[in-house]
């Protein structure tokens, strides 16, 4: 009896460390999934707030400042364009020369009187009160006559200034025109009527360039 108990226990204990050796064998199990774990909701959404006129903490955004048109005036100086361009100076000499001529005829016409007064009063003496009168007479009619030569004279001066005038000032007027185009100014003015310049303005000075072309156009006639 005692050795089948005994028999008995050496087989438990035999297969006990058996079932122990396959045990240790074996891969440790993977570990336990834990549950998931539901995603947080999403906040409910925020009303969308304006803070109050004037009360906004941050400094109001200045516009970027728009820039700033430059209109190109041209200038003309005609007294320099009246003296330096060939039709100025053409115009000059012609001047100078029709004053010339009636500066001669006014001294020719006062030398004449000048000659008659002194005949006059070298007669004087022998002459009878009606001859004297009769020659005063004549004398004023003299003067008279001189005065309104030299006022002719003077009128005459002037209208053809006048007339060379306004065909010099005809000339700067079509040759502004054309540069002002070609160079897309916004403007052509006189220098001595341009007194104030504002902000945005930039003056040019075409004179050099207005006589050039002058000079151009009056070669090419």
């Amino acid at each position: 009896m005692r050795r089948f108990v005994r028999s008995t226990l050496c087989l438990f204990f035999l297969f006990l460390a058996a079932l122990t050796v396959q045990a240790a064998e074996q891969p440790p199990a993977p570990p336990a999934t834990p549950p998931a774990v539901p995603a947080p909701a999403a906040p409910a959404a925020q009303p969308d707030l304006k803070p109050a006129p004037g009360l906004s903490l941050l400094p109001a955004a200045k516009p970027a400042p728009l820039p700033v048109a430059v209109a190109k005036i041209g200038v003309v100086d005609v007294n320099k364009v009246s003296t330096d361009s060939a039709m100025g100076k053409a115009a000059q000499q012609q001047i100078k020369a029709q004053q010339s001529k009636l500066q001669k005829q006014v001294e020719a016409k006062r030398k004449q009187l000048d000659k008659f007064k002194a005949d006059t009063e070298r007669q004087l003496p022998g002459l009878s009160p009606q001859q004297r009168e009769a020659k005063q007479r004549e004398f004023q009619k003299k003067i008279e006559e001189f005065q309104k030569f030299g006022l002719k004279s003077e009128k005459e001066l002037m209208e053809s200034q006048q007339k060379l005038t306004k065909g010099l000032f005809e000339a700067i007027g079509k040759a502004a025109d054309e540069l002002g185009r070609a160079r897309g100014l916004t403007a052509v003015v006189i220098n001595r009527e341009l007194l104030f310049l504002g902000a945005g303005v930039e003056p040019l000075d075409i004179t050099v360039d207005l006589i050039t072309l002058l000079d151009g156009k009056a070669k090419s006639k």
